[in-house]
């Protein structure tokens, strides 16, 4: 089995947990508003603080979302200007300018999600109605933007492979 082999099945890997987490999560949240509006119609006893709760499984399904999105290269992008490339090694260098924005972009904002990560792991703040250490929802900003970098990063090199090698590559890593 090759090194890109290996590192394609640690991706895998770690794309079923963040698949099983994001699954949990999109059951637990329906299940919360449920509850709440049977208690709250039905029994006409409110329980105090669930929207306070369902917040943390949100951040954490928005921010894994976003991390599947740049897994799949599914984002959210205006395309214009691929409207108007022909050639396909123009397509190829502009996919890799693309890239590099983003990546910097993700570097400058998982440096500062890093920097609240910490700020939030010393200050260990609590939500106002449950008590709820908001930690465990803030801690989500860092790992979804460090996930979104790192598979920004392999979209570069999977560019930067498709430049070199042409469509070589593709052929290669259906084989894994």
């Amino acid at each position: 089995m090759t090194q890109d082999c290996k590192k394609k099945n640690l991706f895998s890997i770690l794309m079923n947990i963040q698949g099983y987490v994001s699954a949990f999560l999109m059951i637990l949240l329906p299940c919360m508003v449920f509850f709440q509006v049977l208690l709250r119609y039905v029994f006409k006893a409110p329980l105090m603080g669930i929207e306070e709760l369902m917040l943390f499984p949100t951040i954490w399904l928005y921010m894994l979302g976003g991390a599947n999105a740049s897994y799949e290269r599914e984002h959210i992008s205006c395309g214009i200007l691929t409207l108007y490339i022909k050639k396909e090694k123009s397509m190829q260098i502009f996919n890799i300018a693309k890239a590099l924005i983003s990546i910097l972009v993700s570097l400058w904002l998982t440096y500062w999600s890093y920097w609240y990560f910490a700020y939030s792991l010393k200050m260990w703040k609590y939500s106002d109605l449950v008590g709820v250490p908001m930690f465990f929802g803030e801690s989500a900003l860092l790992v979804g933007l460090v996930l979104m970098t790192l598979f920004t990063v392999l979209e570069l090199r999977d560019y930067i492979n498709i430049f070199r090698n042409g469509n070589k590559n593709k052929e290669e890593a259906k084989e894994c």
